[in-house]
């Protein structure tokens, strides 16, 4: 949505785009590749801390806050950076003489960082002997980009779970199975709220639940190293190599053990008290729907209280799923929260699995239920539920189960990728905030978007006049030739339509700037009757931004057009007084800028529509029922459904909409990302048939 949101976005691609084109170049697999990549990108980003933290460092001493003496590793543990020893920082890496081995000094690079940070000994990558001397200095000027340079942590973040995506993927790791995409992680950490005490994952793959609830506490202003202690299992130790290095990407640690959670309980807490029952927060997204547990390793497991979901002849637990369910209860203390992805089979599953279901539901700990359609995942089409429990519930609803189905709710990333925009996990989150009587929390939403909406409109000017300028500079050069044309000109009727339509629009605009910094210039205190009011004057204000995306795209196409048409049909190019290429460039101008208007006015239209969203479903700040998308749903329901927990089973079906504000341009951009996709698709598979063609001889 934003320019800082296109601008990442853009360097992700291309930073995948220029490391991707060297992998193909090597010859080398995707799990060969990814692990010496992400371990440049952390390099990077150790790199930027320790130079941001000396730079701090070396201003303080200067400013008399800090004695000037030989610096000690605590002086940059306490800004967040390492220490990094010289061979280590990614300038003298990059400056390596031609004669060095730069193979063996990135290694040595990776050793001297171990040593210096405890929690990742025997973690980073030392694979660099596989790469030629030049793939390896191309990937090191890949990512010293002034860009990354500069780059926060936050940026990196971004940066390293974009890799690990785009790895996941190409099959980097077991089908993409150690990553979890950050829509669903971010929708966990915003029903349970993990901001303190002992969160565990017992599934943790690449570390992202971690991640998302650092920043979760430090969105509230909190230091995630001061209010909670992560404790992680994985079954896979090139997994957890992932883990500690997203961890570390960002600032963060956590005691990671090698186990299968199936049948190993490794960790104890730092007073040496058991993980089990003392969790504060449980969060996973398991493996779905594996067959082969052995039940006789695991009858009698105390993490069990609601006994085996079943036993085949084999002796086998036909469908781990609630194994996992069980563990994440049990894992919790007696206030703790779980929230975790699992199988839309597993919500409605029968037999052993169902008697399950019932003996934890009837604790009245089962809290939010979440449908979220196919194509969530990145290497698998598969639907999935999100379910939540809290132990805590207080008694008027230990009773009741919010179901929100949210398989409507989406954003088209790509062809086969969907998730949630930042203000559709928002809204759905708000949803959670009524069902749990915070409608204060709910009024804060509505009013940060009614502010939103009317920043957006206040800008409108900043784009508006760099358009008009644009279109002064179009006239200005055509003007001695368009003042020419006779009415019996082919192009006379589409030049009068052209200044019709150009002075309307300019007229428009004028009354809409100052309507803006009349009418809607104030937004109102957290008032929610003064908000409806303000929200019911904004319908104007989104209703003419509509309209005027279509006035500023018809002004620049019968600009274009009318250029076109002089040219081919009144050969103004043979002028003198018509300077082509200048003209060429001037319409370009006045492109780029109409795009400039239509993204503002768009963003103005946008944020006004996520308060509709809200106060058309929940007009008086207060929980109610919404067909297709939520209901709460009591014990006595869910058992006469035969315990389901389906959501869609409950919410029923929403009304149809009739979508009087289609996005036309916004489709065929979806339209052209499916075909760019699929083009893409078939270069790679004509290739593989000619290698395939080659290798056989033919």
């Amino acid at each position: 949505m934003s320019d800082a949101f296109k601008d990442i976005s853009q360097l992700e691609a291309s930073l995948w785009s220029a490391a991707d084109n060297l992998r193909a170049n090597s010859k080398l697999t995707s799990t060969e590749y990814s692990m010496p990549v992400l371990g440049m990108i952390f390099l990077r980003h150790a790199s930027n801390r320790y130079e941001a933290a000396l730079a701090q460092i070396e201003a303080d001493q200067k400013a008399g806050k800090m004695a000037k003496r030989p610096l000690v590793k605590a002086d940059f543990h306490k800004r967040r950076a390492l220490m990094l020893p010289e061979k280590a920082q990614y300038s003298n890496l990059l400056n390596l003489p031609q004669e060095e081995n730069l193979g063996n000094a990135l290694v040595e690079a990776m050793e001297a960082i171990e040593e210096e940070f405890k929690p990742l000994a025997g973690q980073l990558p030392k694979e660099y002997d596989i790469f030629e001397r030049d793939v390896l200095e191309e990937l090191l000027r890949t990512f010293d980009s002034e860009a990354l340079r500069t780059a926060t942590g936050d940026v990196f973040g971004r940066i390293y779970e974009y890799f690990l995506m785009k790895f996941a993927i190409q099959g980097a790791q077991d089908s993409g199975e150690f990553f979890t995409p950050p829509s669903l992680v971010q929708t966990i950490v915003n029903v349970i709220e993990p901001d303190h005490g002992v969160v565990f994952d017992p599934a943790c793959g690449s570390g992202g639940m971690f991640v998302q609830s650092s920043h979760f506490i430090e969105a509230h202003g909190e230091d995630t190293a001061h209010k909670v202690t992560f404790y992680g299992q994985e079954k896979t130790a090139t997994t957890i190599r992932f883990a500690k290095m997203n961890l570390a990407v960002h600032g963060l640690e956590g005691d990671i053990r090698e186990a299968n959670t199936y049948y190993e309980d490794e960790h104890t807490l730092q007073d040496g008290s058991p993980l089990f029952a003392n969790c504060d927060f449980v969060m996973a997204n398991p493996p779905f729907n594996v067959d082969l547990v052995d039940a006789e390793k695991i009858k009698g497991d105390e993490r069990l209280p609601f006994d085996l979901p079943g036993e085949n002849k084999d002796k086998k637990v036909p469908n781990g799923n609630y194994l996992w369910i069980s563990y994440f209860y049990s894992y919790l203390g007696e206030n703790g929260r779980a929230g975790f992805v699992m199988s839309s089979q597993a919500s409605s599953a029968g037999h052993g699995e169902a008697e399950v279901r019932r003996k934890l539901i009837e604790t009245g700990a089962v809290d939010v239920m979440i449908s979220i359609r196919s194509n969530f995942f990145y290497t698998r089409t598969v639907p999935c539920e999100l379910w939540h429990l809290d132990k805590a519930k207080p008694d008027e609803r230990k009773d009741q189960v919010l179901m929100i189905d949210a398989r409507n709710i989406y954003r088209i990333v790509t062809r086969k990728i969907y998730d949630f925009s930042p203000e559709q996990l928002q809204n759905l989150t708000s949803i959670v905030w009524l069902y749990r009587g915070q409608t204060e929390r709910f009024i804060a939403l509505v009013q940060s978007y009614l502010d939103r909406t009317l920043t957006e409109a206040a800008s409108i000017t900043e784009v508006a006049a760099p358009f008009q300028d644009a279109y002064d500079k179009l006239k200005t050069a055509t003007t001695p030739f368009l003042g020419e044309i006779s009415e019996e000109s082919p192009s006379f009727e589409l030049l009068k339509e052209y200044e019709d339509v150009s002075s309307a629009y300019f007229q428009t605009v004028e009354q809409l700037e100052s309507r803006i910094a009349t009418d809607w210039s104030e937004s109102c205190e957290q008032d929610f009757e003064d908000q409806k009011k303000l929200f019911g004057k904004l319908e104007e204000l989104a209703t003419s931004c509509h309209d005027l995306i279509k006035d500023v795209d018809l002004v620049y196409k019968l600009a274009s057009r009318l250029v076109d048409s002089v040219e081919k049909e009144a050969n103004a190019g043979t002028r003198n007084i018509w300077e082509k290429r200048a003209v060429g460039k001037l319409v370009k101008e006045l492109d780029a800028k109409r795009k400039d208007v239509v993204e503002q006015l768009k963003l103005t239209v946008y944020f006004y529509r996520q308060i509709l969203w809200l106060l058309s479903r929940f007009p008086d700040a207060q929980f109610v029922d919404v067909p297709g998308l939520c209901s709460i749903v009591t014990k006595d329901k869910i058992k006469e459904s035969d315990w389901s927990l389906t959501p869609g089973r409950y919410v029923g079906i929403a009304p149809e909409e009739v979508d009087g504000d289609f996005d036309f341009e916004e489709a065929l951009r979806d339209i052209h990302i499916e075909l760019e996709e699929l083009n893409e698709e078939a270069v790679e598979l004509a290739a593989i048939i000619k290698s395939n063609f080659e290798e056989l001889g033919i």
